[in-house]
């Protein structure tokens, strides 16, 4: 499956919230998640997030790619050099 991890828009229109999760790429936007991965709050001061670290680090090395904002945020949490990590055959467990 060509996963890709993205921002899905909950929340009301002014008051927007994201779900991090993983879709089927090859669906339309609109279809049903794979996985949830977390949330992110842009509208709290600072914004927050939350990322299940262990499961998003298992969906990356299964092969699924990223969005820019999900990059981003999964880079906060840690969870991308997790995965340099892994790849390159050392041992790191994502940060919590």
């Amino acid at each position: 499956m060509a996963a890709k991890i993205r921002l899905k828009k909950v929340g009301r229109k002014g008051q927007p919230s994201y779900r991090i999760v993983v879709l089927d790429g090859r669906k339309p936007r609109d279809t049903k998640v794979v996985a949830d991965l977390g949330y992110y709050d842009p509208k709290t001061d600072p914004a927050r997030f939350e990322v299940d670290n262990e499961t998003a680090l298992k969906w990356l090395l299964d092969g699924a790619k990223p969005t820019k904002a999900a990059r981003d945020l999964l880079s906060r949490a840690g969870v991308m050099t997790a995965w340099d990590a892994a790849k390159r055959g050392r041992a790191a467990a994502p940060q919590e």
